[in-house]
């Protein structure tokens, strides 16, 4: 009995420690949401509404135009408003002697016209003297059956000299009314064309005086002055046709951006994104995609293409301005979106 118990007691110690084998489960993997993709792209700020305010073109000999006001840079304006006043000393004085020659001219065409006048009746009375001494000719020669041969030869002679002078009155009358009249019509030209002048120069008097074609703000624009790239200035002279303001409307902006080829795919209607500004670095502006050029281009010689992408900005803020640098983050669709759409 003793050897029996020693025999069996190794044994159940050995299954009582023995490793007992747990039951296999297989847990689900967590539900975690995935990152979203997104295409970052870099643009510069435009405004919806803008105009940009050039140096006038006027009608003149040419060279430099002394800018004698501008208005300061940042100023809101409306439309209508003076922006820039040019020196107008040289419009001026051609101005007064446009006028002089044109009140000349004017003088010289009514006196001319007058002169005519004068000489028509005089040439018009002459030809009434000749043509009574004809009917007085042709009175005379009716007497011939009581005239003796020499007077009748004498009133022969006299009636037909009479017809000459006549003829030929009638044919220098028309000739010198035509001179008369070409001359007249030459002062006439002459004064009109010295009138278009002195209109233009009064246009030019008007142009040196710019103003805003909208209501906004006000930005100065660089140009090149003094050998170097700056705004413009009062008493700078400057050449026609050199930007010198932009006026833009900030309540509407937008950014223009250049998205690579293969990020063509985040442009599709309704895509969100998130605008930020190098100059600011804590603002963060929402937009929406308005619209993209339809075709891809590349530069002459790259192989990399891409889309002119334009972003509208959801909302203003004070402190944007055009051309300033920005960085758009776009909310690309997932693979599920693109397919639906």
């Amino acid at each position: 009995m003793t050897s029996s118990l020693s025999a069996a007691l190794p044994l159940l110690l050995l299954a009582s420690c023995s490793p007992s084998t747990p039951p296999i489960t297989h847990a689900s993997p967590p539900d975690t949401p995935r990152a979203k993709r997104e295409v970052r792209v870099t643009g510069v700020v435009e405004a919806v509404h803008s105009s940009k305010i050039l140096v006038p073109q006027i009608f003149s000999q040419g060279g430099p135009m002394t800018l004698t006001k501008l208005i300061p840079n940042g100023s809101k304006v409306k439309e209508g408003d003076i922006v820039a006043i040019f020196d107008s000393t040289q419009q001026i004085d051609l101005a007064r002697d446009a006028q002089a020659k044109f009140d000349d001219l004017g003088h010289q065409v009514e006196q001319k016209r007058a002169q005519n006048r004068a000489d028509a009746e005089k040439r018009t009375s002459d030809l009434r003297q000749a043509e009574a001494d004809l009917a007085k000719a042709a009175i005379e020669l009716q007497k011939g059956p009581v005239l003796t041969e020499i007077d009748r030869l004498k009133a022969e002679v006299r009636l037909q000299s009479a017809r000459i002078h006549v003829d030929s009155l009638i044919k220098s009358n028309a000739t010198r009314d035509k001179g008369d009249a070409a001359s007249l019509r030459i002062l006439e030209l002459q004064r009109d064309r010295q009138k278009v002048m002195l209109e233009r120069t009064q246009s030019n008097m008007a142009k040196l005086e710019v103003h805003t074609p909208l209501a906004g703000m006000v930005a100065h624009q660089n140009l090149y002055r003094n050998n170097s790239m700056g705004h413009a200035q009062e008493g700078d002279q400057l050449y026609r046709g050199q930007p010198i303001v932009s006026i833009f409307d900030p309540a509407e902006m937008l950014v223009r951006c250049a998205v690579g080829e293969p990020d063509g795919a985040a442009l599709v209607p309704g895509s969100k994104a998130t605008v930020y500004f190098d100059a600011y670095p804590d603002l963060a502006i929402p937009a929406h995609f308005e619209f993209a050029s339809p075709v891809a281009s590349s530069a002459l010689g790259s192989p990399i293409k891409s889309f002119t992408a334009v972003f509208k900005l959801d909302k203003s803020d004070p402190h944007l301005m055009p051309d300033l640098s920005a960085a758009v983050v776009v909310e690309a669709p997932s693979a599920k979106e693109t397919i639906q759409q």
